[in-house]
């Protein structure tokens, strides 16, 4: 086991993926004072949680009953309650 200068073990790895770790802190640690400063184009844009074909299907389905129970009551002149 190798301590780092935090005190945190690790153990030690590879060539390849000790440099691919070492590349990936560094990113990090560089990246940890732009916090707060993230940019818009990194996030997505625009992203619908129902999508439309879905969202027509709930509307054609809760007009269209309204309007069937509207003129079933229409027709038999019983009034709700």
């Amino acid at each position: 086991l190798v301590k780092t200068s935090f005190s945190i073990p690790y153990i030690a790895m590879s060539g390849s993926r000790k440099g691919s770790l070492k590349q990936k802190s560094e990113r990090f640690d560089s990246n940890i004072n732009k916090r707060g400063n993230v940019k818009l184009s990194s996030k997505k844009e625009k992203q619908f949680t129902v999508g439309p074909i879905v969202l027509a299907f709930f509307l054609f389905v809760v007009v269209g009953s309204s309007l069937l129970q509207i003129i079933r009551q229409a027709q038999s002149g019983q009034t709700e309650g």
